[in-house]
Order: structure tokens, then sequence, then C-alpha cells
């Protein structure tokens, strides 16, 4: 190795995007996608992200687009699509070629669709093609996961002409996932799967429908996300075939990439509810995007919390004639809250396995309030010998314990049934549920506390 070389990556600086900054200004090719190829995936992304956007310009118009393309699949498909996004639309066609069939879709899908358009009309017509298609099928189906890359052969062929066929195309095939070979009839038809091993053991001249697993396990195109961890975790497979709606090939699902969607869906979920709306933020968006973002979510709070607000309005008399129920009245709300929240998850979690559908509504209903009776008695009986044992009055005790229990069987029952009814609606449970249900219990707590002090004020306040 030329000791120069050693010297000058010894000499970089410490940071890698100082290491990488410079090499950009070297002009250094070579050197830069060495240094960034053994990096981790996450130190990649990070090092990229703290680049100025000239500077990410200037790394992939020195990288082939093969090597750019390595890149681009160690970082997350949202800030992919924010670099490719700046790029002419043939040099960043020329990168996406270069990809996956399910990572192209992907990072296609994240893009405006002008943009997306002006790059497929830079791309070859098959493989653009070929996006189009992946674009077609929903994120969260097999047909939106699936890969293109696997080999298919007909049912006629021998043994000896597909290890021919390897033999000629091994640098094609070499990345290629290549766990099983699939058999086909003159129509396309899935007829037939072929293990690795069950090429090399048969005579040459063995035709592959006389070998051939009959039958094959396979999915259909528009399995969503679910029931493919359940195929998975049913069989152990490391590939499964997608056929559409004629049984014809189509696809190949591998189960790592089912188990990505579901990392990414859980994370949505975990934003959704954080109040990061329209996908996943990076501080190296711009700032009036990410700002009309959380703002879009925030200005429903606004009005959210107004609402619940306007219920201790309407008591302005009761609450300063008793002002200590102002202790109490985030107290009722957020311990209400909690408990309803535990309902929400439950009806959550029963719904992503099945357990529960969402016209079971009478059902939900009965469980749940059963269970926020014997919760509320006992949080109202604690929280009530609080405010007795504070203020010795007992009314106030009375008044207190009773609007906690009240609003738990409120908060629960309500929790209970939010997911199911948004599900009905083809909203998103996960990311409604929660707003929705702290209005209310806010809402209800305060009148529960408010409207049982106004009936009993003159035992309040003696």
């Amino acid at each position: 190795m030329d000791p120069t070389r050693n010297r000058a990556i010894i000499d970089l600086p410490q940071r890698p995007w100082e290491n990488i900054q410079q090499l950009i200004d070297a002009g250094d090719a070579a050197h830069l996608f060495e240094f960034i190829d053994q990096m981790s995936p996450t130190e990649t992304a990070r090092a990229i992200s703290r680049l100025s956007a000239e500077d990410q310009g200037r790394l992939f118009q020195l990288l082939t687009p093969a090597d750019a393309a390595e890149i681009i699949e160690d970082i997350s498909d949202a800030q992919a699509a924010d670099l490719i996004d700046d790029m002419p639309p043939e040099q960043a066609a020329a990168i996406l070629e270069e990809l996956d069939s399910d990572h192209l879709a992907d990072l296609l899908g994240e893009m405006d669709e002008d943009d997306a358009e002006a790059i497929l009309k830079q791309m070859k017509p098959e493989d653009a093609q070929e996006a189009r298609q992946f674009m077609a099928y929903p994120a969260d189906t097999a047909g939106g996961l699936m890969i293109s890359e696997y080999l298919s052969y007909p049912a006629t062929k021998t043994i000896a002409e597909v290890l021919k066929d390897l033999q000629d195309n091994r640098e094609a095939y070499a990345d290629y996932h290549v766990q099983y070979f699939y058999v086909t009839d003159d129509h396309e038809h899935l007829v037939g799967v072929l293990r690795m091993h069950d090429l090399l053991f048969p005579k040459r001249s063995a035709s592959l429908d006389s070998i051939m697993i009959r039958t094959p396990l396979k999915l259909a195109v528009d399995s969503r996300l679910d029931a493919l961890r359940d195929f998975f975790e049913d069989h152990d497979l490391l590939g499964a075939p997608v056929v559409d709606g004629a049984g014809c090939l189509v696809g190949v699902v591998l189960p790592e990439a089912v188990e990505e969607a579901r990392r990414e869906r859980t994370v949505r979920q975990f934003l959704g509810l954080s109040g990061i709306i329209g996908g996943e933020e990076f501080r190296t968006m711009p700032l009036f995007n990410r700002a009309g973002r959380r703002l879009s979510w925030l200005s429903l709070n606004i009005v959210l919390n107004i609402l619940a607000a306007s219920v201790i309005a309407l008591y302005q008399e009761t609450l300063a004639a008793a002002i200590t129920l102002a202790v109490f009245l985030p107290m009722v709300s957020d311990m209400s809250g909690c408990s309803g929240n535990q309902a929400v998850a439950v009806s959550m979690r029963e719904l992503a396995l099945g357990l529960v559908r969402p016209n079971e509504l009478l059902r939900v209903m009965r469980k749940e309030a059963l269970l926020g009776v014997l919760n509320g008695l006992a949080l109202g009986v604690l929280l009530g010998g609080v405010a007795y044992l504070w203020q010795g009055n007992p009314y106030l005790g009375l008044v207190v314990g009773g609007a906690l229990a009240a609003n738990t069987v409120v908060a629960v029952t309500l929790g209970g049934l939010l997911p199911l009814l948004l599900k009905r609606l083809k909203m998103d449970p996960a990311l409604v549920s929660a707003p929705l249900l702290t209005t209310v219990t806010d809402m209800c707590g305060f009148f529960f506390v408010l409207s049982f002090a106004s009936a009993i004020l003159p035992k309040l306040t003696s």
C-alpha cells in the first residue's frame, strides 16, 4: 500500500464528517468511498447529515453511481430521498438503477410525484416500468415489500439447463438473494419451488417438474404487514414467493424486509403520538418544513385545550368560592387520562393481534366499564382520603373522590372504544386516540369536579 496514502488518512481530522469534507475538497473519489465504506450505517447517516447541502452534492458527484447507491442503502429512506431530490434527474436515475427493486420503489415513494416522475423518465424503460409497478402497491403489503431479484425457470427446463444459466450469468446473479428457485408454467403461474441442494444430486437430464416441491407456500400480493409477520413466524423460510390475483409469480418477500417494515411502522406510530405529522423529521430538513409539520399538530391541540378549558369558564364562581378545588382539577384529569391510555393500549394490541374486531364495541365497552368502576372506586377512595386529611372537610373528599371515580369510568370505557371506532372510520387509531382521549377526560374531569362542588357548595365553604 502507498505509504503517503496511509499518512494522508492518519492526518485526517477525528470527526468523520470532517474527514469526508477534506477528501471532498481534495477530489479524492477513491479514498472518499473507501473511508465511507468502512463506517457503520449509523455513522454514515450521521456524517452525511453534518455536511452542507452543497458538500452533499459534491460528495455524490465524485462517486460512481454504484458507490453512491451503496451509501444510499446505508441511510434512511427519508434522508436518502432528500439527497436524491436535490440531484439532477439524470444523476439520480443512474444511482437509483443500482438499487434493489424494493428500495428503489421506497425512495421514489418518499418523493414528490413530479420529482419521482422526472427521475423515472431518465431511467431505462424496463427499470422504470418495474419501479412503477412496485410503487402501485401499498408500502405495507407483500407487493410493496417484495423484490424482483429472484430466479425462476419453466417447469420443462432440465437441471443441466438451469446450471448452465447460473454459470453463464454468475456475475449478474451475484447480488441476487438466491435461496430458492421458483418454477412456473407457460403462463408464469407459480407451480413449484426448488431448494439449492435440489439441483445438486438428481441426474442432469431430470426436468424441474419431476423434482420440484409442488404446491409451494406463497403470499398474495395484497397481504398486509401483520399477515406477513404471522406467515414468517409460522414458517421458517428464507423468503416467500408473491403471486398476483391470477397466481402469477411477481416477486419474493424476505423476512428481514418484513421486520424492517414493522420497525418503521412502530417509529411512525411513535412520531404520530408525539405530534410529528407527515412522516419522519430530521434536523437537517428545511426549517420551515419542520416548523409546518409541528404546527399542524400543535394548532389542533390549541383548539382541543380551549374546549377543555371552556368547562372551567362555566364554573368560575364555584372555583372562586372553593379555590382548593384548583389543586385537584389536574389530578383528576391526569389520573383518569392514565387509566384511559391503558385501555387504548390494550385495544391497539388486540386489534394488531386480531383478538378483537372494530365491530365488537358492546363487548369492549362492557368489559372496560366494569374495570373502570372497580379502579375508579379504588382511586376515588384514595384521592378523596387525601383531600379529607389535608383540609379536614369530608365533603371535599366526597367531591374529589366521586369525580375521579366517575371520570375513570368514562376514560377507561372511551379508551377501549376509541381505537375500534377510529379503525371503522379508516383512521389511524395510534395517531388520533391520544388527543381525543385527553380532551374528553379533561373536559369530563373538570365537569365532574365543578358540578359536584356546585351541588354542595355551602358545605365546601362553611
